[in-house]
C-alpha cells in the first residue's frame, strides 16, 4: 500500500485523523506555526507539527494552516481572527502534549458546542429517514422500493 510508507504512516489513516480533538472556533481563519528544524527548545513544536498538524488540518478544512521553518529564534503559534485581530501563543520549551492541551483550551471549541453541532448535523427531519418518529414508517413506503411482504407476497 503506497500510503503506508514513510515515517509514522499511521498519521495518514482515517481513524487517526478523526481522533483529533482540536476543532477551532469559527472566528479563526489562519494559523501559522513558526519553529526551527534544529534546537532543543523547538523539539516540542516539531513533534506537535509531526503528530497533530494532520489532525488539525483534517478537522478544520476552512482554516489555513501554515508552517514557517527556520525563520525565528523561538517557536510560537500565531492565529489570525476574522475580525482582524491576532493571537500569539508562546510554545518555547514545551512538549507536544502541553502545546496540544493549551491550543485546545485557547483556540478550540468547548465539548458542549461540538456535541450540539453534531446533533444539529444529524438533522432528524430528513425526508430520507424512516422508522419511528419519522415521516415514513417503513422503507417500502418510499417510491421505487419493493413493497412489504405483509402487503404483497414475495415471489
Amino acid at each position: 500500500m503506497p500510503f503506508m510508507k514513510g515515517a509514522a504512516p499511521i498519521r495518514r489513516t482515517i481513524q487517526y485523523l478523526e481522533a483529533g480533538k482540536i476543532v477551532f472556533k469559527d472566528r479563526i481563519k489562519i494559523v501559522s506555526i513558526h519553529y526551527n528544524t534544529l534546537g532543543e527548545n523547538h523539539r516540542g513544536t516539531r513533534d506537535f507539527v509531526f503528530w497533530h498538524l494532520p489532525q488539525i488540518q483534517y478537522k478544520n478544512p476552512d482554516v489555513q494552516v501554515m508552517t514557517l521553518k527556520n525563520m525565528t529564534p523561538t517557536p510560537f503559534i500565531r492565529c489570525f481572527m476574522s475580525d482582524g485581530k491576532d493571537l500569539l501563543i508562546d510554545v518555547d520549551n514545551r512538549d507536544k502534549d502541553r502545546i496540544h492541551d493549551h491550543v485546545l483550551q485557547v483556540l478550540g471549541k468547548p465539548k458542549e458546542t461540538l456535541h450540539m453541532e453534531a446533533m444539529a448535523k444529524e438533522k432528524k427531519d430528513n425526508i430520507a429517514n424512516f422508522g419511528y418518529m419519522c415521516e415514513k414508517h417503513c422503507m417500502c413506503e418510499i417510491f421505487g422500493q419493493v413493497p412489504c411482504p405483509a402487503v404483497v407476497p414475495l415471489p
